[in-house]
């Protein structure tokens, strides 16, 4: 098979697209032909070496992805050949075929196409857990979202919305600022500006209920437009790494921060079919919009992961074996 390899850490240009050893079968594992793959940014951590990674050279990036099933491993009995399934949580999936555990294939309904699937599942399960586990959004709940335009930033102001609450979105452009605007957030504002002075002002000075930050430099302005009592959820660090937090500014200001792991929260099959079933049904009912995504050849990996470090994008990154 032809597969998105790379040997040593650095910039895209240490991707390569060559042959590369059709995964064996394990007895719980199907065989998945893939048609449509997620690129996200824990992709350009992987290849820049800031993530762990196991094993030995050559490496494979790719945690989520579509296609349909070809082989089935000796034990697998509740999935079929022919298949469309999809996967949020199973590495190596820069490939043209990917080995994935029962446990952590998602049957895809007809209504959900293979690119669909590709685009919403980690980033949908990722909002759903941030908006259900993290901090449970309430209604009216004033709810602060950085990077609103993004990929995981849109759904994340979807849902809040779903619940009732009221979004505001953070961006680094105007453009971006309508996109977040028509994905329901009610105020945007720019991170040139000074967003944290507007919020408080938009606020009487009393802050927001919850800052869903992403970007991890803006951590301590995060708590500045944070009410007493509020919640910041840390779920990345797009921007750079956050300052260390002492516990006793978190005391002497009443505040919370917390965080959150999708691979904490996909535990079991049970988990990741239920959170998986609600975001479907979303779809279905036109509750939760997808954008649609942006899509580069496998083969053209180099180009794909340039476009998502320029930050241009303002939705998914979708590589096509």
């Amino acid at each position: 098979m032809q597969a998105l390899t790379f040997c040593s850490f650095g910039d895209s240009s240490v991707l390569t697209y060559q042959k590369h050893p059709t995964p064996e079968l394990r007895p719980n594992e199907v065989l998945i032909e893939m048609k449509a793959i997620g690129l996200n940014f824990a992709d350009i951590y992987r290849r820049k070496g800031n993530y762990h990674l196991e094993g030995t050279p050559p490496y494979l990036l790719g945690y989520e992805g579509a296609g349909i099933i070809t082989r089935l491993g000796d034990a697998v009995s509740d999935l079929q050949v022919g298949q469309r399934v999809a996967f949020a949580d199973v590495p190596n999936a820069n490939a043209e075929f990917v080995a994935a555990p029962v446990d952590q294939v998602i049957p895809l309904p007809d209504f959900v196409s293979y690119e669909t699937a590709a685009a919403v599942l980690l980033q949908g399960l990722t909002a759903h857990y941030l908006t259900r586990d993290s901090y449970a959004i309430r209604p009216k709940d004033l709810v602060l979202i950085h990077a609103a335009a993004g990929g995981v930033g849109q759904l994340l102001t979807q849902i809040v919305r779903l619940h009732g609450a009221i979004p505001i979105g953070l961006t680094s452009s105007a453009k971006k600022a309508d996109i977040a605007k028509q994905v329901g957030s009610e105020h945007v504002f720019l991170y040139s500006d000074d967003w944290v002075e507007q919020i408080l002002t938009l606020t009487d000075q009393h802050g927001v209920d919850v800052v869903y930050e992403s970007v991890g430099s803006t951590l301590m302005n995060s708590f500045q437009v944070t009410k007493t009592h509020g919640t910041v959820v840390f779920y990345g660090m797009a921007g750079g790494d956050p300052v260390s937090v002492d516990p006793r500014f978190l005391m002497d200001t009443s505040k919370t921060l917390t965080g959150g792991d999708l691979w904490n929260v996909l535990t079991t099959r049970e988990e990741r079919l239920r959170r998986a079933g609600e975001l479907f049904s979303w779809l279905e009912s036109g509750q939760l919009q997808i954008a649609s995504p942006t899509t580069f050849s496998l083969s053209d990996g180099q180009r794909a992961h340039d476009y998502l470090e320029s930050r241009q994008s303002t939705g998914k990154i979708l590589l096509i074996p």
